[in-house]
């Protein structure tokens, strides 16, 4: 079966597109390389032993999007990861993540109608429930008020893709609302790559260890937790990927009860900023050069997942830990720098 991979060369696309050939999918890529690197498909490659077909598209240009689908008109399902993703970025810059992740989505979500097998896997966010009430977060939590743009991208794309699924009964569509996905391959061919500075922890800690950064930067020490800083759910990218697959082979044979669902994808254990820093130190084996400073607009207190929904229906858990994904990430960084 042929499967799209939107923003197949992005931390996680790229992970997904491994499990996919790993299963024996014929995995098609498309990416317009703004946040990844063509290289990542020599990593998938060596990997997997199968190199994947590749288009450098912009999925912003509809009439290129138009293009590619009357190419490949035998899609059986679509996983969608193509989007901008930094919560601070997205404060400073909202009309670019609103253009980048509302329009391309709706161009996806226009042309698949044409397809025989409509099956729509959407990457979204555990930041649709803002500050949840209660922890630790069930998909019962309601969707709250988003407290950045990135976030309300991710609500507003469940939003059209709940409407789609109203008015066209042959569309099937799963939301995977990811907690926070850190690590890197164990083979190290492929990891988490950021160009420029890192809006995300874990490679800002590794830049940080191995000489990149001066130092990093820690934002808000006075919440209301047990250390002061924020707390997340960490979840390594390699579980996160197998989730992927699981999810799309419960709508390509029809095992879904709707057609629109939604998982949450986490650990369900919470660790403070503090704490990873501890668990990278312990894997590294020194300390690192940290600073608490004043809190960052658009981030939440603490969000971590309660994984029964996912456990039971999809049948997928979690296998590795905090320090698995640092110690992988810490592998990769190395790797990378001393090319």
């Amino acid at each position: 079966m042929k499967i799209l991979v939107t923003g197949g060369l992005g931390f996680i696309g790229s992970h997904t597109v491994v499990e996919l050939q790993n299963e024996g999918y014929e995995v098609v890529i498309i990416d317009n390389l703004s946040n990844s690197s063509v290289e990542v498909l020599d990593g998938i490659t060596a990997i997997t032993g199968t190199k994947p077909y590749f288009e450098k598209l912009d999925l912003k240009i509809k009439g290129d999007v138009q293009s590619f689908f009357k190419k490949h008109n035998d899609i059986a399902g679509v996983i969608h990861f193509a989007a901008s993703k930094a919560v601070g970025e997205s404060v400073n810059n909202p009309l670019m993540y609103y253009e980048n992740n509302i329009n391309t989505l709706v161009y996806v979500l226009q042309e698949m109608k044409q397809l025989n097998s409509q099956n729509f896997i959407f990457s979204s966010s555990c930041t649709v429930y803002g500050q949840a009430d209660e922890l630790p977060i069930t998909e019962n939590a309601p969707v709250k008020l988003a407290e950045s743009p990135y976030g309300n991208t991710k609500q507003i794309g469940e939003e059209i893709i709940k409407d789609t699924c109203k008015v066209n009964k042959n569309f099937n569509s799963i939301a995977l609302r990811y907690f926070n996905p850190i690590g890197a391959h164990p083979s190290t061919k492929i990891g988490e790559l950021p160009i420029g500075v890192p809006q995300n922890l874990v490679p800002f800690i590794t830049q940080t260890a191995i000489g990149m950064r001066e130092q990093l930067l820690v934002f808000g020490g006075d919440y209301p937790t047990r250390d002061g800083t924020c707390i997340r759910d960490y979840i390594h990218v390699v579980d996160l990927a197998k989730a992927h697959v699981v999810a799309l082979q419960r709508l390509l044979s029809g095992k879904n009860n709707s057609n629109f669902e939604f998982f949450n994808l986490g650990t369900g254990k919470g660790s403070s900023v503090l704490e990873a820093i501890k668990s990278f130190e312990s894997v590294w084996g020194k300390k690192l050069n940290y600073k608490v400073v004043g809190r960052r607009s658009g981030d939440v207190i603490s969000a971590y997942a309660d994984t029964n929904k996912v456990n039971n229906v999809l049948g997928w858990k979690t296998k590795l830990t905090l320090d698995d994904a640092m110690e992988s990430a810490w592998k990769w960084e190395q790797k990378i720098r001393n090319k």
